[in-house]
Formats: structure tokens, C-alpha cells, sequence
């Protein structure tokens, strides 16, 4: 130190420490700051994170033998035959997910959607060998007409009409014969008026008093289902599906819609998609008393994928904040294609 630089002056007893000349005047009471500072900290107060057991893992089954097609749009998910799906379904369990939701692909396909209820068919073949091997695995059937159909619409169609009436008989046959096959969970997606109570009759009166029902209660007529419709072979083959799904820009029809689900007999709930419609999820986990679910979809799922390919961001941090979003907005349970990477995520210690 030369003689033209001053030492610091030092606190003495009846001092104060000169402050430093970028520090404020005076220094803030609250400091949120302090409940941040290490990994644990962070972790004792964290008021909400995801838990294996809040994840449900989309899969799609079709028929065949040794099948297992890539989904191009949607990345490391796949077609399996009820073969390759079994063997899937070892590392499903083994990450720790215990729930999934099965889509079918059937071999052929009609006016009236009559695979949907086909025993044969590729979903309820896959249910029987899924109990057969004693899986720990709740077992999710997928309700809707839209995959089985020739023209790809969720109800039978007259002229261009979309027929509810009629398509809610279809609907609770499909529902039964899933049921037979050992689905735990039936869970309708085709938005017709009064599809919950006659799915409801129709299990009751075929044995399945303790079958529950998961209802697609606000399903909204979203652009996020491509990739989906691509994966299922689903797309409406004329016209759109906004006759019977919702209009995204409406939030107390979603309530309502909510509201007589549960009265015809829905024991949960589900609303898809999710990130768009965080405030519906928030209002009906304030309003029903029924566990709630959302539906992380594809085009969610594929979008932040592809992003992450493309280097423009972290797609595993980007997946994991949706999904604790989705449970901070009130889920009880999440629908999601990242489903098993985020079960092997919390193993690693995600949220610690």
C-alpha cells in the first residue's frame, strides 16, 4: 500500500462500519432470499412438487405381433402390439409410474365405430394380459369413438351431424366390454351431453358397481391434439370437433360441464389440455370436491421436445416446471407422455 492509499476505517465500539457505496440507505426487514440459499432450504419449504404416484403415462396399443413404431411427432413414445407393450410396461413399472391410460388403433375401422367394443380389440387384448401378469399397474380405458371411426369423429354421424343421442349407447357398450377386460377406470373423452350417466347405468347393470368413472368433464376444442391425431390415427375426416368440444375462450361453461359430470356419477375429473387452462384447473379444484386431473397433451408434450432438440431450451427443466405448475394450479394427478422420465427425474432426487 502506498502512501497515497488510506487504510478502511475500522468499527470501533461506538462506531458504526462505513457503508459500502452501492449499498442502500437502509437494507430490507424482509429478506425471501434467506429461505433460498442452499438445496435443503429450498426443499423444506417447497409448497408443492410432483410425486410418481401423481403420474399417468399415455399409451397407445394396436394389433399384431413384435410391433413398436416411433411416433415421429411425438419423441419416445410409440404404436406397440399387446407383445412389445407387455415388455414396455417392465421399465413403466420398474421407474415407478403405476397408472396408465391405453389408445386404441383397431385394424379396421367403420361408420358406426364398432371395434370400439370388439373384445378382440387391441385394448381390451391388452388389459386382459396386463391383469394375466398381474402388473402393478391401474388400468385407464380411453372412451371415445374418434379412433374406431372411418370419418374420425367422437359420436355416430348423420350427413355431416355430429348424433349425441344415439353415440351414448355406443359409448356405454364400449365402456362395459373394457370393463370386462379388467380396465380399473373408465374415462370418456367424446364430450356428448349425458354420456357419464348412461356409461354409469351401463356398468352398473353389467356387474361394475366399483368400476370408477374418470371424466374428460372440460375438454376444449384445442390446436395442442396434433401430434395426438397423428399418433391414434384420429383426425376428423371433414369439418372440426368444435360442435362438441369446448370453446377455448370460456370458463364458466367448463364449470358447468363439471358440475353435471359429477352429477350423473363422475368420480374424478379431468380437464385437457392443461397449461392453457390452469385456471380452469384452479377453479374446479376451489369448487368440487373430487380428485382433479389434467392432461399434459401432445402438442405440449412435442412442442417443448422440439425445442429442447433444437437447442433453444432445456426440455427436461421446461417438462418438469409444466408438470409442478400443473400440480400448483390444484391437479391431483397428471396425464403426460413424459410420464416415466419424470418418475426416474424424482428418483434422481429432482426435488430435493
Amino acid at each position: 500500500m502506498t502512501h497515497h492509499q488510506s487504510r478502511p476505517k475500522l468499527a470501533t465500539r461506538n462506531s458504526q462500519p462505513e457503508r459500502h457505496p452501492s449499498a442502500p440507505a437502509t437494507v430490507p426487514l424482509s429478506r425471501p432470499r434467506r429461505l433460498r440459499t442452499t438445496a435443503l432450504l429450498r426443499s423444506l419449504v417447497r409448497e408443492n412438487s410432483i410425486e410418481k404416484n401423481d403420474l399417468i403415462f399415455p399409451m397407445f396399443v394396436c394389433g399384431g405381433a413384435r410391433v413398436k413404431n416411433e411416433i415421429a411427432s411425438m419423441p419416445g413414445n410409440f404404436q406397440f402390439s399387446v407383445d412389445t407393450l407387455l415388455q414396455e410396461l417392465e421399465s413403466v413399472c420398474k421407474a415407478g409410474v403405476s397408472a396408465i391410460i391405453l389408445f386404441g388403433l383397431p385394424d379396421r375401422k367403420d361408420a358406426f365405430g364398432t371395434e370400439a367394443y370388439s373384445a378382440s380389440g387391441p385394448v381390451p387384448s391388452a388389459f386382459r394380459a396386463i391383469k394375466k401378469e398381474k402388473l402393478p399397474l391401474v388400468c385407464i380405458a380411453d372412451v371415445c369413438l374418434c379412433e374406431y371411426t372411418d370419418h374420425g369423429h367422437c359420436g355416430l354421424v348423420e350427413g355431416e351431424e355430429i348424433l349425441n343421442d344415439p353415440t351414448l349407447e355406443v359409448l356405454a357398450r364400449t365402456a362395459v366390454a373394457l370393463a370386462d377386460a379388467g380396465a380399473d377406470i373408465i374415462a370418456p373423452s367424446d364430450m356428448m351431453d349425458g354420456r357419464v350417466a348412461a356409461i354409469r347405468a351401463g356398468l352398473d347393470a353389467a356387474g361394475h358397481e366399483n368400476t370408477a368413472i374418470l371424466s374428460y368433464a372440460a375438454k376444449y376444442a384445442s390446436a395442442f391434439y396434433g401430434p395426438f391425431r397423428n399418433a391414434a390415427d384420429s383426425a376428423p375426416q371433414f369439418g372440426d370437433r368444435r360442435s362438441y368440444q369446448m370453446d377455448p375462450a370460456n370458463g364458466r361453461e367448463a364449470l358447468k360441464e363439471i358440475a353435471l359430470d359429477i352429477q350423473e356419477g363422475a368420480d374424478m375429473v379431468m380437464i385437457k389440455p392443461a397449461l392453457p387452462y390452469l385456471d380452469i384447473v384452479y377453479q374446479v379444484r376451489q369448487q368440487f370436491p373430487v380428485p382433479v386431473a389434467a392432461y399434459h397433451v401432445s402438442g405440449e408434450f412435442s412442442a417443448i421436445m422440439a425445442a429442447g432438440q433444437n437447442g433453444w431450451l432445456d426440455a427436461e427443466r421446461a417438462m418438469m416446471e409444466c408438470l409442478v405448475a400443473i400440480k400448483r394450479a390444484g391437479a391431483d394427478f397428471i396425464l403426460t407422455y413424459y410420464a416415466r422420465q419424470a418418475a426416474q427425474l424424482i428418483d434422481q432426487g429432482w426435488f430435493r
